[in-house]
């Protein structure tokens, strides 16, 4: 054939493809399909000694768009997504604070104060800490270290010191997590000050990390703790923020929901381990955010060889193209740097998810606000 008659057949508005009744491919580039470019012939294929006729599936190019208005882009969040509101400031500094964690209470709540303080002093308007902070990671640990944090005062002195530091340098404080005691259980709490020193939102870990890699790790935190049954969001003085705890990351239905609250910010105080922290920390991070077109931090404890439990470390800042903004490696260390809202809406822009879903195919149901209508 001549090459101007195959670049005839190939720019026509569209184009032929074959396949086998018994298969049926979606997409142009499936393995299994093939194109032929002598449509005078059409041979039929024969599958386990079986013949099979041949359907004719009809490729549409630019030439023949079908409407995005058809895909019911808005019915593919139940309830419909809140628009994400003005924040209240456009630029500010995070601090995102991995610290070393000890079997010593007091000395960790000491330590994570003296970290708040200096991630303040460089600027940050917001800090994160890491996943369980004032405890070692450890089943047998949770129950000794666990706090009522309602009841507050001597009976939390881990909050307690978070609401007087937030208080008085005046700043956000996304409390990582502790080992909270609430009417006979242990569950594992984030909080969130604001910066009059209230307590905004609590975060009871959803999803718990119970897991067996023969030969590398055995995880089971449902034996000590019990999940929490909802997902948090909070307006706070830097933005809306949706909490997730370490595993958490790991359902991107709960960041989606969190999306479609209108989330700027998604903050994951977490403690990924040596095996899947290397495979599977910084990808889960970027995938929340480039998902969901906003801001995702995260903050680990310090890696400790000598614990019975050894996190990853590498908390990190990453922006809403799936950038990563700020990271470090598995020692102590305060980072601190900026998060700039007013990118978000051009990346949105530029990368039209919230349009381009598929109302008419699938749905996310966001079962607390639909009961609460």
């Amino acid at each position: 054939m001549k090459a101007s008659t195959l670049s005839s057949l190939l720019s026509s508005k569209s184009l032929n493809l074959f396949h086998s009744s018994s298969y049926h491919p979606r997409s142009f580039h499936s393995s299994k399909s093939f194109f032929t470019p002598l449509p005078c012939f059409s041979p039929p294929t024969r599958y386990h000694n079986r013949i099979h006729p041949i359907h004719k599936l009809q490729f549409h190019t630019a030439s023949s768009p079908i409407m995005a208005a058809s895909f019911n882009p808005e019915k593919a969040r139940s309830p419909p997504a809140i628009p994400m509101p003005t924040p209240p400031v456009t630029k500010f500094k995070i601090g995102l604070c991995q610290l070393s964690v000890t079997p010593d209470k007091e000395r960790n709540i000491a330590h994570t104060r003296k970290a708040i303080e200096e991630a303040a002093e460089k600027g940050a308007q917001l800090v994160v800490l890491p996943e369980v902070w004032n405890s070692p990671y450890l089943s047998d640990s949770f129950p000794l270290f666990a706090e009522d944090i309602d009841a507050g005062g001597d009976a939390s002195p881990s909050t307690a010191m978070l609401s007087e530091v937030s208080r008085l340098l005046k700043i956000t404080i996304v409390g990582g997590s502790i080992p909270e005691r609430f009417e006979g259980r242990i569950y594992n709490t984030c909080c969130v000050f604001g910066t009059d020193g209230k307590l905004k939102a609590k975060h009871r870990k959803i999803h718990l990390f119970d897991i067996d890699i023969p030969g590398k790790i055995t995880f089971v935190e449902s034996k000590t703790l019990t999940a929490g049954e909802a997902p948090t969001i909070v307006d706070t003085e830097v933005g809306r923020i949706g909490i997730g705890i370490c595993y958490d990351i790991r359902f991107p239905e709960l960041a989606m929901i969190y999306a479609a609250r209108g989330a700027h910010l998604l903050c994951y105080p977490g403690a990924f381990n040596m095996t899947t922290g290397p495979l599977h920390w910084e990808l889960l991070q970027r995938a929340r955010a480039t998902d969901n077109q906003l801001y995702v931090a995260t903050c680990s404890p310090a890696r400790d060889t000598g614990s019975g439990y050894v996190a990853w470390g590498h908390s990190t800042l990453v922006g809403p193209f799936g950038e990563v903004l700020a990271t470090t490696e598995h020692e102590e260390a305060i980072i601190v740097a900026e998060i700039d809202y007013s990118i978000i809406e051009p990346r949105r822009t530029s990368l039209p998810l919230t349009k381009q879903r598929r109302g008419d195919l699938y749905q996310l149901v966001d079962f607390q606000r639909f009961n609460s209508q």
